[in-house]
């Protein structure tokens, strides 16, 4: 099943994607809801970032080629984590399928896109097990953790390198039932393929993390995990489109311009 949440004139709603049309359902996917008997082509509608997190939740550095290929461009030695460590975003850098990441007219060259898998959680739960771990996941969906890299490196936290407005674009829909272990990430530039990578080949798995996490966070429903990205990135500029790809799930699309 799929879920969206979308803007149809002035009304947002969360919906029921079925193929070409969206039936809008009241209530929330995460309490009750019911299905009403308002359907519209999906062509018609705005769609919005699938969930307002309530915590919004990343996983850095969680693939072995990710890390090798950030510390050969800084001249350093890789690092990797020995543990399953998660960061925070804000989501006033959350951003919609379609919608423009707009880059700050002060910003260096070095803009450069992360595709991810984003999992949502869908029950408050606390001091979970690895095997009982997905039982707390509602669905995933796709996500682009677009970094700007010197600020990055050269602030104090990641308040600008990661949480610039339209910084963190998230959708187009959540997608349920599906095995995080099977699924494949594909990032475009501009039509080209730049690099597709297994989810499973995570330094931590998905269930490692959520697990690791309860031990000391109440996650609750709508929360939302960034499983991080591998592979080496490349700059964005103005004019160009980026594309993350998740067979499963579906596409999430973006245009770059820069503010003049």
């Amino acid at each position: 099943m799929k879920w969206c949440r979308f803007q149809s004139a002035q009304k947002v709603a969360y919906g029921i994607i079925d193929g070409d049309t969206v039936t809008e359902v009241t209530g929330s996917p995460f309490e009750s809801h019911t299905k009403t008997s308002t359907t519209v082509p999906l062509s018609r509608v705005t769609l919005l970032v699938p969930v307002i997190p309530p915590t919004f939740y990343a996983a850095g550095v969680n693939y072995r080629e990710h890390v090798t290929e950030m510390a050969h461009r800084r001249g350093a030695t890789p690092e990797f984590p020995p543990h399953a460590d998660v960061g925070y975003r804000a989501n006033n850098a959350l951003c919609a399928h379609e919608e423009k990441i707009v880059i700050p007219k002060d910003a260096t060259e070095l803009v450069q896109y992360e595709g991810e898998l984003v999992a949502v959680i869908g029950k408050k739960v606390k001091r979970i097990s690895e095997a009982e771990a997905l039982d707390c996941v509602f669905g995933y969906t796709i996500g682009n953790d677009v970094s700007e890299r010197t600020w990055q490196r050269g602030d104090r936290t990641f308040w600008r390198g990661k949480n610039t407005d339209t910084f963190k674009p998230m959708g187009p829909w959540i997608a349920t039932g599906l095995d995080p272990d099977t699924l494949t990430v594909m990032i475009r530039l501009n039509g080209k393929e730049m690099y597709t990578y297994a989810v499973k080949d995570a330094l931590f798995g998905l269930r490692t993390f959520i697990s690791r996490m309860s031990q000391y966070l109440t996650l609750y429903p709508g929360d939302v995990l960034w499983l991080g990205t591998d592979g080496p990135t490349e700059n964005m500029k103005d004019g160009d489109v980026v594309e993350v790809e998740i067979p499963g799930i579906g596409v999430l699309r973006n245009p770059v311009v820069r503010e003049t």
